[in-house]
């Protein structure tokens, strides 16, 4: 892939119009644009997807499923029938309901001569810590007074909870890769297979603020790390204001990652 097709932009606007002039003025300098739960919601899902296509735009539907596997398998087969390119599921939904999903899509793929869209599995989403899981339940309080081996010991229980448990089920139902923390990179690329995709989120340049991601690395690191595809939302639909323009910030992503390939 050229390193322009390795930028997703997250298309994260309430309006179709302003979701259209960032493809009509992005498309040329990007590979993807992810359309997620606002727009999906305040639009209509099959309005969204066919007005960015007429446009050009190739399309990552972040649906993000997690239901049942019937239903989860009726949305697959809805959004393959739409002819995008991937979409995603929790895959804490579980192994059966990721194998329906999968077969389904596949199954609507060749009924209508398309290629299947490459499913993603969503692991642990970029904006929870630690601290998160604890609330959640996943994972207990640690009582270790060493600073840096408390900073380590949750690294590992996250790695091991997105990677070992929930990247490798992704893997084994038959997924194409896994959505994932730009810290769990290395690890999916040493426990998955190597044609097993990483796409992640959580990528900011120096330039660009943090925002509301926890576990965050710059471009050029995730391509260093093994990444496959970037999801970059922020950075470059609202670039700081020393960065022209959404192009000019896409355009110094993409010599990013070049510079790293």
């Amino acid at each position: 892939m050229e390193a322009k097709d390795r930028i997703i932009v997250a298309l994260d606007v309430d309006s179709l119009d302003k979701a259209l002039k960032l493809v009509e003025e992005l498309n040329p300098y990007v590979g993807l644009f992810k359309v997620g739960l606002e727009l999906l919601t305040s639009e209509g899902s099959p309005k969204v997807v066919q007005t960015i296509q007429e446009a050009g735009g190739k399309i990552f539907y972040d649906g993000k499923f997690k239901d049942i596997p019937n239903t989860v398998a009726g949305a697959a087969r809805a959004v393959t029938r739409l002819d995008v390119q991937m979409f995603n599921v929790h895959c804490l939904g579980g192994s059966a309901m990721m194998k329906a999903a999968q077969q389904a899509a596949e199954e609507i793929s060749k009924t209508q001569g398309t290629s299947c869209p490459l499913i993603l599995g969503v692991t642990i989403l970029t904006s929870l810590d630690y601290g998160d899981l604890v609330e959640l339940g996943i994972y207990d309080e640690l009582n270790i007074a060493d600073p840096e081996e408390l900073v380590q010991v949750k690294r590992d229980r996250i790695e091991r909870l997105a990677i070992k448990h929930l990247a490798w089920l992704a893997q084994e139902n038959g997924l194409a890769g896994a959505i994932s923390s730009p810290q769990e990179i290395r690890a999916i690329r040493n426990y998955c297979q190597p044609e097993f995709l990483v796409v992640t989120p959580g990528v900011r340049p120096k330039w660009a603020a943090v925002g509301d991601q926890k576990r965050v690395m710059t471009p050029g690191e995730a391509i260093k790390a093994g990444v496959d595809y970037l999801v970059i939302g922020r950075p470059i639909t609202k670039p700081p204001e020393e960065i022209s323009s959404p192009v000019e910030a896409a355009k110094l992503i993409a010599e990013e990652i070049a510079a790293a390939i």
